[in-house]
């Protein structure tokens, strides 16, 4: 099928050899080591979940969360088909305070990608990303850039890589570094 009318391929999603965001790749540069937790903001259809889980291995965990059941159904599908018994799948509202529903500084890595742009309340996400990690934590945001672009959403609702710094600022993370996401995304690292 060519890429245009693959549907994963105008989300921006890995669809194989030809497409431009490979959770993979990304998801090997995040530095995971086995036995992190780790917690997947707006996890959609695990994307970046599957290989985080296979990252941080059985003594590890990952938290997906999101607030569509039905992508939290395909996560489960995936990762049963693997036997990764090491995501925990959470129903919650993330923009809600509290709304990952985890403890207080229990996890080593939170992933924020591609939500950034459809939340109503960003620095919510920001503040529960800071509230749930631990003490040095890091935190990684990937979001589309502002270049043009076909697929992803209208460049009005595109978050600038500075107005995400922002946020994450004003919420009390450092910038550690940026990381390549991708040829229409940014990644951007923080830490606790």
């Amino acid at each position: 099928m060519p890429e245009q009318q693959n549907p994963l391929y105008n989300l921006g999603l890995n669809t194989g050899t030809t497409s431009f965001l490979h959770p993979e790749r990304i998801a090997a540069r995040f530095d995971l080591k086995p036995g992190m937790i780790v917690a997947d903001f707006g996890a959609g259809a695990g994307f970046f979940t599957v290989p985080m889980a296979r990252l941080v291995g059985e003594k590890g965990k990952v938290y997906a969360i999101d607030i569509l059941q039905s992508m939290l159904d395909l996560i489960k599908g995936k990762t049963d088909l693997e036997h990764l018994l090491n995501v925990e799948l959470v129903w919650s509202n993330l923009e809600e305070a509290g709304g990952s529903r985890l403890k207080d500084g229990i996890v080593d890595f939170v992933i924020i990608a591609n939500i950034l742009f459809q939340a109503e309340n960003k620095v919510a996400l920001f503040e529960e990303a800071y509230r749930i990690l631990k003490t040095g934590g890091r935190l990684a945001v990937i979001e589309w850039d502002e270049n043009k672009f076909s697929a992803g959403p209208p460049g009005a609702l595109r978050i600038p890589k500075k107005i995400a710094t922002g946020l994450a600022q004003q919420s009390r993370f450092h910038l550690d570094r940026e990381f390549e996401a991708g040829s229409h995304h940014y990644g951007l690292m923080f830490r606790k």
